[in-house]
């Protein structure tokens, strides 16, 4: 049923579609919170915890 759903003519209509409905600008910020959607959920199923920003504990400690 999926054999050779990702050859190259099937990826690149596929990315034809996306870059219709998402526009050349959103591109870039929609794959890279995919990714950072996968390393999440790699991480999580290998039982790694990372704090899912700095920043937020950066200005906790500032204030404090």
């Amino acid at each position: 049923m999926f054999e050779g759903l990702f050859q190259p003519m099937h990826l690149l209509v596929i990315f034809g579609i996306a870059l219709l409905v998402f526009g050349p600008k959103k591109l870039p910020e929609l794959g890279k919170g995919i990714g950072e959607g996968i390393r999440g959920f790699k991480a999580a199923i290998q039982g790694e915890e990372k704090p899912a920003s700095t920043t937020a504990t950066n200005t906790a400690n500032d204030k404090a």
